[in-house]
């Protein structure tokens, strides 16, 4: 379950790549925010079947801890045993990672970190690194160990974006970078359809060949990045290369979430389309609908 905290709807980096869009631009019926925590753990308490639960922005870590307390001790409570993952998304490890080092509170942050792991939570800090410069600095990395001091790990992700990243050897340093400093690669993200896309978009078929040629580049232990993925409307799709098949180059897609369980690990393939640059760009390769198109959607979730 994604949390929207009300206080946490800023951030401190303004990225124009950025697709929490509607986050930012002051229109209210756009923009989702919870006032404080009691709705979402109103709705947890009711619902045992949730395992995990992602504080999202915006950027949480924008909140004071005493705010951001309010909304994770409680899952810490005996009657929410069945939360098993705490995730909280941030960019503040690259833009401000003095969060967790300087700021007032930063030292009762890492022990709010520190008492959710004690009480047998697995905490992930889902930072957002975009290049390997900004795993450089010291603050940064004094940072990242205070959070692996707690017990909490960091799982790091960021688009492909065109003029800063858009090239494999970027991407491999950047994982090699995160292996050495204890932060695990997670996502290659295709550039979302909003914000100044023309700008900063990709074609996939480049954003294909970019992610193959940096995870040939790497060790295995620096191989956990997923990619290109796109968080789209029937799910999140892996785009896992390029073949040829009766005839035809197809995009080879998966489903690594999706809105129906039965769809998650299902291939399916898409006409290659060299000026492709996001999935509803995509069409059904071999002209028949997609299957998600066709088939009921499973209600056992």
């Amino acid at each position: 379950m994604l949390v929207f905290p009300g206080q946490g709807q800023t951030c401190h980096a303004y990225c124009g790549y950025c697709f929490r869009w509607a986050q930012f631009i002051g229109v209210a019926e756009l923009k989702q925010a919870v006032s404080g925590p009691e709705q979402a753990l109103q709705y947890l308490a009711g619902h045992p079947e949730v395992s995990d639960v992602l504080f999202t922005g915006g950027d949480p870590m924008i909140m004071s801890t005493d705010r951001l307390r309010a909304y994770l001790s409680p899952l810490l409570e005996p009657r929410f045993a069945h939360i098993r993952n705490i995730r909280i998304g941030t960019k503040a490890l690259s833009y401000w990672p003095y969060r967790f080092t300087t700021d007032a509170d930063a030292t009762d942050l890492l022990r709010l970190l520190e008492d959710a792991t004690a009480a047998g939570r697995h905490v992930a800090v889902m930072a957002h690194f975009s290049h390997v410069r900004e795993l450089e600095t010291d603050a940064c990395r004094q940072a990242i160990r205070r959070i692996r001091d707690t017990g909490a790990v960091i799982r790091a992700q960021a688009p492909l974006v065109r003029h800063v990243n858009d090239d494999p050897a970027v991407w491999a340093q950047m994982w090699r970078t995160m292996t050495q400093l204890g932060v695990a690669p997670y996502y290659m993200f295709v550039e979302r359809d909003t914000g100044a896309s023309q700008y900063f978009e990709l074609p996939l078929d480049r954003a294909v060949s970019i992610y193959r040629d940096a995870i040939s580049s790497v060790s295995g232990l620096e191989r956990t990045a997923r990619g290109p993925v796109m968080s789209a409307s029937p799910g999140k799709v892996a785009v896992d290369g390029i073949a040829r098949l009766a005839g035809q180059d197809v995009f080879c897609c998966r489903f690594l979430q999706a809105r129906d369980p039965n769809w998650v690990g299902r291939p399916f393939f898409a006409k290659h389309d060299e000026h492709a640059v996001w999935f509803d760009d995509l069409k059904p390769a071999f002209d028949e609908p997609w299957f998600w198109q066709t088939e009921p959607l499973h209600q056992g979730r």
